[in-house]
């Protein structure tokens, strides 16, 4: 029975792994082909397609950058690229379901052997594909790949039962970043006229200009964490020793890349209005869970807080060199502000009714 499974789990796993990096080997040879190569290796697209299929998978490399081989990381990778690799975990996890004729008592040890066998997959990727210039943080593969491939898989067939405080807290975390997501649009349509400019500035010609939108379009996500970073009243950073919030505006250079263009020009103590935003946010948790009991709104406050922490992680790092060795928001300064915020409104809700009252 165990091998049955296991070579079920198999196929399906190398499917997966495929249905990611086919696609990414074309776009590098392409881009290989497209631009030229001093050595006319056709390895270097391939090792290009592996280095691909790792970041969406976020998994941070290291550098030695020309001309000095000064050391360099790339850990600012594009959340909306963990969209392809979840999709398709989720399509090998629910064929290897089918495959084993929907038996309950089997699913949850392929589950558990595609999570293991997608990560040594993924451990092997970043190994191999080393060189002396770009390293792939090899021993970070397996932190991030297994949880990604374990929540991913638990979310396909007889889905696994996670409570009533991480289902809270999710809408709560997705509301927020909703509500940026509207602001960042907003933001980016006043200031078209400056994101037209950027692009102009790359002159990234045909296929380049393609390429370059699909990278605005996959590095969006990480521009609304930012922008909740901002109206939460923490600002984030482009760049080391820069801050970019309502009351503080330090910005030394920006990379010309055309979703920059929706960076505020200066300090907004209006924009401070957001943190009542996010306690309404807390009230409006409390008003959902209270009517269990205090337990639940405790431990939706926690799971919140939890995806915050993972968000504000996920959403920030270093973009090669030093002077840019600072992006997105500050992991425990959003984490701490996001906090603190819903707590208040969760707490303002309780007691302010009680109150009125007596």
């Amino acid at each position: 029975m165990f091998g049955r499974v296991l070579g079920v789990t198999l196929i399906q796993v190398l499917r997966s792994v495929a249905l990611v990096l086919l696609p990414t080997a074309f776009i590098a040879l392409i881009a290989w082909a497209t631009a030229g190569s001093a050595t006319g290796n056709t390895g270097d697209p391939l090792r290009a397609a592996l280095w691909i299929w790792l970041g969406a998978h976020q998994i941070p490399f290291s550098l030695a950058l020309p001309p000095a081989n000064a050391a360099g990381l790339l850990s600012y990778l594009p959340l909306g690229a963990v969209v392809v690799p979840i999709f398709a975990v989720r399509s090998g996890i629910a064929r290897v379901i089918d495959r084993l004729d929907g038996d309950a008592s089997l699913v949850p040890l392929a589950r558990t052997l595609f999570a293991l066998l997608y990560t040594a997959i993924g451990t092997l990727f970043a190994l191999l594909s080393a060189t002396t210039a770009v390293k792939p943080i090899w021993y970070l593969a397996p932190v991030l790949l297994l949880p990604i491939t374990l929540i991913s898989g638990a979310t396909v067939g007889r889905r696994l039962v996670f409570g009533q405080a991480i289902l809270y807290g999710t809408r709560i975390m997705s509301l927020l970043l909703g509500i940026s997501s509207v602001i960042l649009g907003i933001s980016l349509f006043i200031n078209l006229a400056t994101v037209k400019n950027l692009t102009l500035v790359l002159e990234p010609g045909i296929f380049g200009g393609f390429l370059l939108l699909l990278l605005n379009i996959l590095y969006i996500p990480n521009a609304v964490v930012a922008t909740l970073g901002y109206f939460s009243g923490t600002g984030f950073a482009i760049g080391s020793a820069s801050i970019i919030s309502p009351i503080s505006f330090h910005l030394n250079s920006i990379p010309a890349f055309p979703l920059l263009g929706a960076l505020p020009s200066g300090a907004s103590p209006f924009a401070l209005f957001g943190i009542a935003v996010v306690g309404f946010s807390g009230a409006l948790l409390a008003s959902w869970t209270m009517a269990f009991n205090t337990r639940v709104l405790v431990q939706s406050l926690v799971a919140s807080v939890l995806i915050a922490a993972t968000v504000a992680y996920a959403g920030s790092g270093a973009l090669i060199t030093d002077a840019m060795s600072a992006m997105g928001v500050s992991p425990w300064k959003f984490t701490l502000s996001v906090a603190v915020e819903l707590i208040i409104g969760a707490a303002l809700a309780i007691y302010i009714p009680r109150i009125g009252r007596r």
